[in-house]
């Protein structure tokens, strides 16, 4: 692929930027920066995660509270993967969590193209691979 085709790959159905959002562990935040950089630098418009771990906050009692927390981080991400013409998994030795398995399958049930990190093929200089 030339530099023409690949930039024209990297295209949105609407004509500008290609929005790729990010899905995985949160235990990989090295690897999702990492992702988001390397996306960002190739022309895509990166929606990622919102956070990593809780914050922390003064007098803030998480535990009662963490259910309704994990069901609204949820709908934000399922609203992620909506706005998105692709779901980039951030998956370093193939893995996926149950919350992982969810978004791949909403992404897929909504016809989104899904690509994983664990399915690249690497380059010698950590770029893009060659197609």
């Amino acid at each position: 692929m030339n530099l023409m085709e690949d930039q024209q790959a990297l295209q949105s159905a609407e004509g500008g930027a290609r929005i790729v959002t990010l899905c995985g562990s949160t235990k990989f935040e090295s690897e999702f920066a990492q992702v988001n950089q390397r996306l960002t630098l190739e022309g895509c418009v990166v929606i990622s995660l919102g956070m990593f771990s809780l914050p922390e906050l003064p007098d803030y009692d998480w535990t009662v509270d963490s259910s309704d927390l994990k069901g609204r981080v949820g709908r934000v991400h399922f609203q992620k993967i909506r706005m998105a013409d692709e779901v980039y998994v951030v998956d370093p030795g193939g893995y996926l969590g149950e919350s992982t398995r969810r978004e791949i399958a909403y992404a897929e049930s909504l016809g989104k193209p899904v690509r994983y990190l664990s399915r690249e093929r690497s380059t010698p200089t950590g770029g893009r691979p060659h197609e």
